[in-house]
């Protein structure tokens, strides 16, 4: 061995790891893949001062002054009246579903009561199981609806008291009075913690029997590619049944969650949830060719979820097509029937879409891992 230094040694060393990084496809992927993303959703995507929120409107009367409050409160930019309910009944589902995050309710005799200076109330209920999305919409209220009125009466822009005098607005925080940040983030953390373990584990089931050298003896087995793969995920559903549990009991007793939602619905729907996971896992194991590169496809595919579900950031906050983007993971569903089920007592009517979705995951996941893996056995 020559101890000598030599850098054309060192040339050959060198371009033999940039061959080696050009044929780990995957890696090279990573590499620029992973910090372009971070910065086109850090830099366009997020923001914690959510605008155009969906709102319904109560409205017992379509007078001048009715009218002005409405103007008013969607010209602030934070509020958008995309539902016209005719009953309370009716906007009190909508916000359970979590298609609206305000309920605007004007009183039929709100014109009366404005006319006669007899202290007109609108009642303003906003969705709190995310402190943080409503936050700014709530701050600008009594000031914005107080001039609008004044406006509306043909008056003079008063003093900021003498506004408050004018108008009483009164806002109810459904579902979080108190503004608590961890009603909405431990629902929450039951998801991520599952997405992470599950799929990570399944991920590397199949890319370690090739890499110890078992998958031949797999292949001899008289098993098809379904029963193998449900050989590999199933017993991965015990496994999230114990963390199940551990995070419910914790929510309860270490941070004291409010649980008023049916425990049998939210079970239900992380069934659905965690078998969605494992298979979205053996997926990736059918793609890459070690386990390295499988805990670097899961980690690509970690990053856009976490950011984009509304778990980290308010969802309506993100521009239109990075909503459109967050839907495509099986996370940001899961945290609506959650958050649904254990803060609103939401039953399955009100979160059967987001277990539709689930269940449609459910399938092009089992599908694609089945058809990937015949691929493999050629």
């Amino acid at each position: 061995m020559n101890g000598v230094f030599s850098f054309a040694r060192l040339g050959a060393l060198l371009i033999k790891e940039f061959i080696q990084m050009r044929r780990d496809r995957i890696t090279f992927a990573m590499m620029l893949g992973v910090p372009l993303l971070q910065l086109i959703l850090f830099g366009f995507a997020i923001n914690n001062d959510p605008k155009g929120l969906p709102t319904a409107l109560v409205a017992m009367s379509n007078d001048q002054y009715t009218r002005a409050m409405v103007s008013a409160l969607q010209v602030t930019g934070y509020y958008h009246f995309d539902h016209v309910t005719e009953s309370a009944e009716e906007a009190e589902f909508l916000m359970a579903r979590g298609d609206v995050s305000f309920v605007v309710t004007i009183p039929a005799d709100f014109a009366s009561r404005v006319e006669r200076g007899d202290n007109p109330q609108i009642l303003i209920e906003a969705d709190a199981t995310d402190p943080s999305a409503a936050s700014g919409a709530i701050s600008t209220l009594s000031t914005v609806a107080s001039q609008a009125l004044l406006r509306a009466q043909g008056m003079q822009a008063a003093a900021a008291e003498n506004a408050r005098q004018q108008l009483q607005v009164v806002v109810h925080h459904r579902y979080n009075p108190e503004g608590i940040s961890q009603y909405n983030i431990v629902p929450g953390l039951l998801g991520v913690i599952l997405q992470m373990t599950m799929v990570m584990m399944t991920a590397m089931a199949l890319t370690r029997e090739t890499e110890r050298g078992t998958m031949e003896n797999l292949l001899a087995m008289p098993s098809s590619p379904a029963e193998i793969m449900l050989g590999k995920v199933l017993p991965f559903l015990v496994v999230g049944a114990v963390q199940v549990a551990v995070v419910l009991v914790a929510a309860k007793l270490l941070f004291d969650i409010p649980f008023v939602g049916s425990l049998t619905l939210l079970l239900s729907s992380v069934l659905v949830f965690v078998l969605s996971l494992v298979l979205l896992g053996y997926t990736i194991s059918t793609m890459a060719r070690s386990q390295m590169q499988a805990m670097q496809l899961t980690f690509f595919f970690f990053l856009p979820s976490l950011l984009l579900s509304g778990f980290m950031f308010p969802y309506r906050g993100m521009p239109g097509w990075a909503q459109a983007l967050g839907e495509i993971f099986p996370l940001t569903h899961f945290l609506r029937i959650t958050r649904s089920v254990m803060l609103k007592g939401a039953d399955f009517h009100a979160i059967a879409t987001e277990v539709g979705w689930l269940a449609v995951f459910v399938l092009v996941f089992a599908g694609t891992a089945l058809l990937r893996f015949r691929r493999t056995l050629d």
